[in-house]
């Protein structure tokens, strides 16, 4: 039974107990709290390259309109993802030191927290929706649904943000297969309804939104049910002690998830910025832009898997006390993400035409981005250690230093390097320049890894 909840269960209770684990069950661990969450990446990514599929094959201009708002989504998404992990690493940190009941509290002031946050992510989105197409540098044929498929997605943020919580607080618990299978579920229903919406009703671009959107409120609802009630450890009928309202837990929030989410704004407004630099090369660049970052997401997506277990083992032996199981599983995690992304990396460059054909029927398009993603794939293992390295961090609650790595790798690196690049060598120098930029942030953050320092920032 390579798999197996109760197996991990066990071998999870053995960090929070003081037991030693040896190498076999160390990457038993790893690999059982990976492979869930790798599987959930996967799917989320097959859901994007599927929607590009279908919003391709509607013509370039339907596909610009998504690209220039999606680093813009990406952005308020990432902001929610910071919220959430404020609180479930604290929630990974009780559940280390075996005080459940605090982890549990520590549940209810994140439901209300980021319940009151997306409301105010989602009334600004739709604000400025109607202007953020131009802001963009988008032209007038495309701002119409541009703005229409933002507006869509910021109204469905409060579930987007129950889901992020959920998700995150499941996995603090060390249940990936719940988030596993609601990805998964996330996959099959946004084909179905984007289906419906697009060929069916006809409706475009505006149907990729809608579908998108239900499925983000079923989803949303059911991992809130599964987190908020059914999980043995953090279910909230549990509680036997009645909800206090307790600051310290904002504050302890707000210490983990502020730089989190300043270096999630910058880093989506670095996005944008790079986005601004390769609308002027067209719409068939704007679309072959958006159509290689699907394509190579496939690639780094194990990564962000393996950093889930990453975050939930660091977490965990941090707050049993047990720093040098956190280095461990640090280092073991990390070499196995450089090893599966520079597998995928090869595969990557080896089916770039077959990925670029998938998604648009558009030869330019197709030629552009077997070339972009050709570029990118050396830069992969390198990306590996960065993602990695940095959720190992965010485990420990180390996120300040990291969050300023990654800050001034993307704005003082890829994009002046992007913006030189681009005037001769068009979107090929802006994924010129992001290869070099990924490779030099992966090296800054192994040297933080094995010099320790991350540990005694939050020792």
């Amino acid at each position: 039974m390579i798999f197996s909840k109760n197996k991990s269960d066990l071998l999870l209770s053995k960090i929070r107990n003081g037991e030693e684990l040896n190498l076999c069950e160390k990457l038993n661990l790893i690999t059982q709290l990976s492979i869930p969450s790798i599987l959930a990446q996967i799917t989320s990514v097959l859901m994007f390259f599927i929607d590009a599929s279908m919003v391709g094959h509607l013509g370039a201009r339907a596909s610009a309109a998504i690209g220039l708002v999606e680093s813009s989504t990406w952005l308020f998404g990432s902001i929610t993802n910071a919220a959430s992990l404020g609180f479930s690493v604290q929630v990974a940190h009780f559940i280390g030191a075996n005080d459940f009941q605090q982890a549990r509290q520590v549940f209810r002031h994140g439901l209300i927290c980021t319940f009151v946050l997306s409301i105010i992510i989602a009334v600004s989105g739709i604000l400025v929706s109607g202007h953020l197409p131009f802001w963009l540098g988008g032209g007038a044929d495309i701002a119409h649904d541009a703005s229409m498929y933002f507006l869509i997605f910021m109204l469905v943020m409060p579930f987007f943000q129950l889901s992020n919580l959920s998700g995150a607080m499941l996995k603090s618990s060390g249940d990936m297969r719940i988030p596993s299978v609601m990805s998964i579920m996330m996959c099959v229903l946004d084909v179905a309804f984007n289906y419906i919406f697009i060929y069916i009703f006809n409706m475009g671009v505006a149907g990729a939104a809608i579908g998108t959107a239900i499925s983000i409120m079923v989803v949303g609802l059911s991992q809130g049910y599964f987190a908020i009630f059914r999980n043995k450890i953090l279910a909230l009928s549990l509680d036997r002690q009645p909800f206090v309202w307790v600051s310290d837990y904002l504050y302890s929030a707000l210490k983990i998830s502020a730089p989190m989410a300043l270096q999630s704004f910058l880093m989506s407004g670095a996005q944008i910025v790079s986005t601004i630099i390769v609308a002027p090369l067209g719409n068939i660049a704007i679309a072959t832009n958006t159509f290689a970052i699907t394509a190579e997401s496939l690639c780094y997506m194990p990564g962000y898997g393996i950093g889930d277990a990453a975050t939930t083992l660091v977490g965990q032996s941090m707050g049993a006390k047990r720093l040098r199981l956190c280095r461990n599983f640090s280092y073991m995690t990390v070499a196995s993400a450089m090893i599966v992304m520079s597998v995928m990396g090869m595969v990557m460059y080896v089916f770039a035409p077959e990925m670029m054909a998938i998604l648009s029927p558009v030869n330019d398009i197709q030629a552009l981005g077997t070339t972009v993603l050709r570029i990118e794939a050396f830069a992969e293992p390198f990306f590996a250690a960065s993602i990695v390295a940095y959720s190992a961090f965010v485990g420990a609650g180390d996120t300040l230093r990291p969050a300023l790595i990654n800050l001034c790798s993307m704005w003082f690196v890829r994009l002046s390097l992007a913006a030189w690049l681009a005037k001769d060598y068009g979107l090929k120098g802006v994924w010129t320049a992001m290869a070099i930029e990924l490779t030099f942030r992966g090296i800054l953050f192994l040297t933080r890894l094995f010099h320790g320092r991350w540990l005694k920032a939050t020792a």
